[in-house]
């Protein structure tokens, strides 16, 4: 399950300061995140293409410190702390229309620092802000509109959704990822069966609890061949490498992306095309 480390890091992909194409119309964070960073970091250029592709200059510190989630969800509540108000140092949320992330265990988390440092006679109220500015990346464009991309950039193909626990149960955020597949044209999206049902990532469930997380990977596996689907799309690290994983074991033929991926990758061709 040792997933494959990137080549190159977020910080050697985007820069600090990500330009909007057009218009300028927000000036937002991009956390980099931790298992993102390491595994998926084009999902974080790909985010901060499609950020720039709606208006917003996006701010990526090459270093950035962890949001705390792992040693929140065990139990380290002073760890979990200390790290929250490095992240609240580090990205002012004063400063920013949004904090944006797309992780979605890590957004789970973020989105809770106020009552994780409610006792804290400096950071209280700086918390309450931040939880109001941090948002997951589905979520920021179904607030603020995005560009669909016209014509039919890609080619014609079936796809189908899996909702990242934290994202639904966490966070309740469902509708968003569906919308933005459907606007991309020549996608078609199919409902997964029991799309909201852990895939058996949780963490690290998959190796504290193998045999169960199995269980629950193979019935994943089962339902996205039903829909015959040639993407699989999911806004989770975690859930990105569980799926990838079983499907490489299984000899499953289909690509497994974010759905901002296929997004930044819809835009990139139109681009191509127009020029």
């Amino acid at each position: 399950m040792t997933p494959t480390i990137c080549s190159r890091f977020t910080h050697e992909l985007v820069d600090t300061i990500t330009h909007p194409v057009g218009e300028k119309k927000y000036r937002v964070a991009l956390l980099s995140g931790c298992a993102q960073d390491l595994i998926f970091s084009d999902v974080n250029l790909d985010t901060a293409e499609v950020l720039a592709r709606n208006g917003c200059e996006v701010i990526t510190p090459p270093e950035q410190n962890c949001c705390g989630s792992l040693h929140a969800h065990n139990g380290e509540w002073s760890l979990a702390q200390e790290m929250a108000r490095k992240m609240i140092d580090q990205f002012p949320p004063e400063q920013f229309a949004a904090i944006i992330t797309n992780a979605a265990g890590c957004g789970s988390h973020l989105k809770h620092y106020t009552e994780l440092l409610k006792d804290d006679p400096i950071y209280a109220s700086k918390a309450v802000l931040w939880d109001d500015k941090v948002k997951d990346i589905h979520e920021w464009l179904a607030l603020k509109g995005w560009k669909a991309p016209k014509n039919q950039p890609l080619k014609n193909q079936r796809v189908t959704y899996h909702e990242a626990c934290h994202l639904v149960h966490g966070q309740k955020i469902s509708a968003q990822p569906r919308e933005i597949i459907q606007s991309i044209p020549g996608l078609t999206l199919h409902e997964l069966p029991e799309s909201s049902w852990c895939c058996g990532s949780a963490g690290v469930y998959n190796i504290v609890q193998p045999e169960t997380a199995d269980i629950l990977l193979q019935r994943k596996l089962d339902h996205v061949e039903s829909t015959k689907a040639t993407v699989l799309a999911t806004g989770n690290p975690g859930c990105l490498l569980q799926i990838l994983n079983g499907a490489k074991e299984r000899g499953l033929r289909i690509e497994i992306k974010h759905p901002i991926t296929l997004l930044a990758e819809a835009y990139r061709a139109e681009a191509k095309q127009a020029g």
